[in-house]
């Protein structure tokens, strides 16, 4: 066990498999004590089952850690408030909140449904709000604390059939940005990381032939393993990163990187003002050729993790 995060309380969603498994097992390694909260229903959001939760906290007290499961849905302000109560109750604080939890209902935008619009944005974005809000005030008593949210390239840079998730996913990078504004004066830290690491998630974007979708789920797999995005979490949550906050930060395999935030990148005034004639004549043929290319994840990281 290492000690970067000794005597802290951290809540993990989502964190029963996959990449929330691996971040509540690092959390714990460096010290933490951990919620660990997992409704175990499918990929789609559907059914609870606590046995995933209950595993990993398993796995910690193996370590020589402590932690408590919860299977608690992140998608509604009660559940989610007795999350954050969960720690209260077990550990007597919270010190760290790591927005995880997540679902997928992915098809192409025309025949996205409502219902499936509703339930991604509902885990991932309101879960994210949810969760923080339930923290903030214990976060502001005591004058500290850390949110780590999970965002996505889907949103940031873009992706095929994944207008719910992209939406959701942009979306949190704003929420963190702005509660890194308005928590600041209490001390607290809020931050972004953009993970790439194989998962049940990967198995459901739509697009390669079978035989594709193998071979890039075995890279994935092999090059880009959850174990390799947790430290950056259990970084961001420490005392190491009090400098650190409204960022967003990616992890690929061995490879981090800092993630630009949308700025003015060209300007031009008309003293008479604009028309849609003259935006024509005069703005898009200067703009065109710095306008944001129609790329995709896989065309802005060509190259495999090494």
């Amino acid at each position: 066990m290492a000690d970067m995060l000794t005597g802290k309380v951290a809540v993990v969603s989502g964190a029963g498999r996959g990449l929330g498994r691996a971040i509540a097992l690092e959390l714990a390694r460096e010290g933490a004590r951990v919620v660990v909260n997992d409704v175990g229903g499918s990929l789609q959001g559907s059914g609870v089952d606590l046995a995933p939760a209950e595993t990993v906290v398993q796995e910690i007290k193996a370590l020589g850690g402590d932690a408590v499961a919860n299977a608690d849905s992140v998608a509604e302000w009660d559940s989610a408030g007795r999350i954050i109560q969960t720690a209260l109750d077990h550990f007597g604080r919270i010190d760290v909140v790591v927005n995880n939890a997540g679902i997928l209902r992915d098809t192409i935008f025309h025949k996205m449904t409502a219902e499936d619009f509703d339930a991604v944005v509902k885990v991932h974005l309101y879960g994210a709000f949810y969760m923080s809000r339930a923290a903030a005030p214990h976060f502001k008593n005591q004058e500290s604390g850390a949110y780590v949210h999970m965002t996505s390239t889907a949103g940031l840079i873009g992706s095929m059939g994944q207008a719910n998730y992209a939406a959701a996913k942009l979306g949190i990078a704003g929420l963190s940005r702005t509660i890194s504004f308005d928590m600041a004066k209490f001390g607290v830290r809020s931050n972004c990381v953009a993970p790439a690491a194989f998962s049940r998630m990967i198995e459901s974007i739509p697009g390669a032939t079978p035989e594709q979708q193998a071979a890039y789920i075995e890279s994935r797999r092999t090059k880009m393993r959850p174990e390799q995005v947790a430290p950056l979490v259990a970084f961001l949550a420490s005392a190491a990163a009090k400098d650190v906050t409204g960022q967003i930060i990616g992890s690929r395999g061995n490879e981090l990187y800092l993630y630009s935030q949308p700025r003015p990148i060209r300007t031009m005034h008309r003293q008479e003002g604009w028309t849609a004639q003259s935006i024509a004549e005069q703005v898009l043929p200067a703009w065109e050729a710095s306008f944001t290319p129609a790329e995709r994840t896989r065309n802005v990281f060509p190259w495999d993790p090494i």
